[in-house]
């Protein structure tokens, strides 16, 4: 199959060039194409020998990205979905499209530009998977650009590259895309964007990080290993332009491997100082990083620091153990007696620290190409540690989540017999509304682990001092209040044996408030109350909940405005007790948070087609995943809520919601054996009555919601909304103004008015 669509893509016949006559800032041109998905910007930073080129590549027409042996391929907007390792279908992809090297200095003419994930580890070493995915994101993503556009920086001076193919029309579209490039340059370049963050939460505290070292220190001493990279994550909501967060990262710190990728679905921004691969025709060179100290204010104080760092016997022995790991990577691919040391333990210094580097080169062997060193060496072996593959097994298990990006790679792999890859090290990942990034260092015997932990905070420093949001004061937000106690959400635990978090087994009340008052609160508390003793928990809580909700309220900063509460139960953890056999302690907890309102202009409904009867139906309870796949079924059939059925095919509810429907001057609501007694839906009831409407329980089927005059859906959050459809059929309006009058009357307070 591969060959059939390698076949039909065609081969690289050659490259149309044309300069930029005045090259504008790499930054000003990468803006004009940051916010369209494939797009990669290359950038270097600093001075040093390896930061000579700025690489953009824009539109591409062929795009590699998948999770494991699950590729999908994209050329010329036609995907196809192969089960193929990821190696070998990169292999193939470079021998296919494969041109001539360079002629010239260039650092390439046509490739692929993106990222390798370090979790692709799992296609080239059996390892174990104890950490948790919980980014979900592809483990490749590469493009092949339309446009690569190459800034040489001593030279001031640009090029724009179009690769074509032996196809009908090849050349031409080649030079319709650069014609495309330059006219996007005619116009001014866009306005910087902004971001924001908020606060960070980290996947370690200082003290269990400062365990997981020791626990190194441990596996050193028994043999197992000689050094192991150990990182931790920050993480914060983000919102903003992830460009401009490039933008604003470089400026803070330039560094020689900067990047910048628009995945579509996630964007990466890398800051490393660090390479992994070079290559140029047959000769190969890696530049490991080990050592860190932070730079000082104070010069004379600052140059100490250096100085420390070049007579550390700790960080020598680091980098020396990295440097002999990765001459035995190189050797795998390179000829005998052409890998050697060109430099060794050479101070480097950055804008906020010092770092310690060597320089090994070599020469590919007859047969071996830039794929073939690449699976050799990949992950590096400056971020995995000594022996490597046990290193990675340790890594695993102590670190509670998968790197993906961090200490992968980013660059560029050419079909001309090159390739730059940097070590994606000071990398933030933007995803499904949070920013991310991992910072770590080597550890060896010797290592102290509270030293161990700063240095991933100097290493940091950068990425957590550039993006802006709340000061040291708000980190600690949300706060949650947990048996009695207000803590960080993020630090908030219940024990791995509670048995609501193992059977579901416990329940909740959501209550609405706006600036900090919540007409119905009564209401829930009396459900609640009702819940707990049906539920045989046990005494119920002499706790005053209003007072409790205001410090909630107040802790997260939501004291005005809208926001919901949840009051959730546990059952607890089970516990022997001599007098008393097995007891339990209930675990009790309440969050608030922001609440947007949805559904005052109307609520499609789709009928779900797996009816429901349970007994827990009457009460609130956490075990909740019925409704959530109902509710999963509604959004991915383009609704907005599922229509609950009871077994005889009577309407019961809504998967959040409760049903009131008119029938000229009478309110019915659908009688169930089993079904939440809503707040929302009793209180409306109420004010109906009061309107002089007749309230009544009946059962309901479907086709009559059709016939009736209006259906509204309620519930203590989105109050009253009327039902526009119910799977795909209009449903009659009836009085438009019903639902806002209602409204209207229910948030005022809690009594009905005549």
């Amino acid at each position: 199959m591969l060959e059939a669509i390698l076949a039909r893509a065609g081969r690289l016949a050659g490259v149309l060039t044309k300069p930029l006559e005045r090259p504008e800032p790499v930054l000003d041109v990468a803006a004009r194409f940051a916010a369209e998905p494939g797009t990669v910007l290359l950038q270097s930073g600093g001075e040093l020998d390896c930061a000579r080129h700025h690489i953009l590549g824009l539109r591409p027409w062929l795009t590699l990205r998948g999770r494991a042996d699950q590729m999908n391929l994209t050329i010329d907007g036609q995907s196809h979905e192969l089960g193929v390792e990821p190696f070998d279908l990169l292999r193939a992809l470079v021998d296919h499209f494969q041109l001539a090297p360079p002629a010239d200095d260039a650092p390439l003419r046509a490739g692929l530009l993106g990222y390798l994930a370090y979790d692709l580890k799992d296609r080239l070493e059996r390892l174990p998977r104890t950490s948790v995915d919980d980014q979900n994101l592809p483990h490749i993503h590469l493009i092949a650009p339309s446009v690569l556009v190459v800034f040489d920086r001593p030279k001031n001076r640009a090029v724009a590259l179009a690769p074509w193919r032996d196809r009908p029309g090849g050349r031409q579209e080649a030079q319709a895309a650069l014609d495309g490039f330059f006219r996007a340059l005619q116009g001014p370049p866009p306005a910087p964007g902004a971001f924001a963050r908020g606060p960070w939460r980290a996947n370690f505290a200082r003290g269990p990080y400062m365990a997981a070292v020791e626990r190194i220190r441990q596996y050193i001493a028994a043999g197992d290993v000689y050094q192991v990279n150990m990182s931790q994550r920050f993480e914060a909501d983000f919102s903003g332009d992830a460009f401009a967060l490039h933008r604003a990262l470089h400026a803070a710190n330039p560094a020689p491997f900067f990047a910048f990728v628009n995945a579509g679905d996630h964007q990466i921004v890398c800051t490393s100082p660090e390479r992994f691969l070079l290559q140029r025709g047959d000769w190969v060179e890696t530049r490991p990083i080990k050592g860190t100290r932070p730079r000082l204010a104070d010069p004379a104080q600052d140059e100490a620091m250096g100085r420390e760092l070049q007579e550390s016997p700790k960080d020598a022995a680091e980098l020396s153990m990295i440097v002999d790991l990765l001459r035995n990577d190189l050797g795998r691919s390179c000829a005998a007696q052409s890998v050697r040391v060109l430099a060794h333990k050479r101070l480097e210094a950055w804008r906020n620290v010092y770092h310690l580097v060597s320089l090994v080169e070599g020469r590919l062997a007859p047969g071996k190409r830039g794929v073939d060193l690449l699976e050799g060496c990949f992950p590096g072996g400056s971020i995995t540690g000594c022996p490597k593959i046990r290193a990675m097994e340790i890594i695993d298990e102590l670190e509670p989540n998968r790197r993906h990006i961090y200490t992968g790679s980013i660059g560029y792999i050419g079909f001309d017999q090159t390739m730059d890859l940097n070590i994606a090290i000071r990398t933030v990942t933007i995803a499904h509304g949070r920013a991310s990034f991992g910072v770590g260092g080597g550890v060896v015997y010797d290592s102290d682990p509270a030293a161990e932990y700063d240095e991933t905070l100097h290493k940091g420093r950068t990425l957590l001092e550039v993006m802006p949001g709340p000061g040291e004061a708000d980190r600690s937000r949300p706060m949650v209040w947990l048996n009695g106690l207000l803590s960080p959400a993020v630090r908030a635990r219940v024990h791995a044996d509670d048995r609501g978090l193992l059977w579901g087994d416990g329940f909740f009340e959501t209550i609405r408030l706006q600036d900090g008052q919540a007409p119905l609160l009564a209401r829930h508390l009396a459900r609640w109350e009702r819940a707990w003793q049906a539920l045989d928990f046990g005494p119920v809580p002499d706790l005053t909940w209003p007072q409790v909700i205001d410090q909630v309220l107040a802790a997260n900063g939501l004291e005005r405005g809208l926001a919901a509460v949840k009051l959730l139960a546990t059952r607890g953890r089970l516990a022997q007790t001599p007098a008393l056999g097995p007891t339990t302690r209930p675990t009790l907890l309440v969050t608030a948070r922001p609440y947007a309102p949805r559904g005052a202009d109307g609520l499609r409904l789709i009928t779900y087609p797996q009816p429901r009867q349970s007994p827990l139906a009457a009460h609130k309870t956490t075990n909740y995943l019925y409704y959530l796949l109902a509710g999963r079924h509604a959004a991915q059939a383009g609704a907005d809520e599922a229509l609950i059925l009871n077994p005889d095919g009577g309407v019961s509810e809504t998967n959040s919601a409760c049903l009131i429907v008119i029938e000229g001057r009478r309110a019915v609501a659908p009688s169930s054996p089993h079904v939440l007694a809503g707040v929302m839906q009793q209180r409306l009831l109420e004010e109906l009555s009061a309107w002089g409407y007749q309230t009544l329980w009946r059962a309901i089927r479907p086709e009559e919601l059709l016939r009736a005059d209006q259906l509204i859906v309620a519930n203590a959050l989105i109050g009253p909304c009327p039902a526009l459809s119910l799977d795909g059929a209009a449903l009659p309006q009836g009085d438009p103004t019903l639902c806002p009058r209602l409204a209207r009357a229910v948030f005022a307070d809690d009594e009905p008015k005549t």
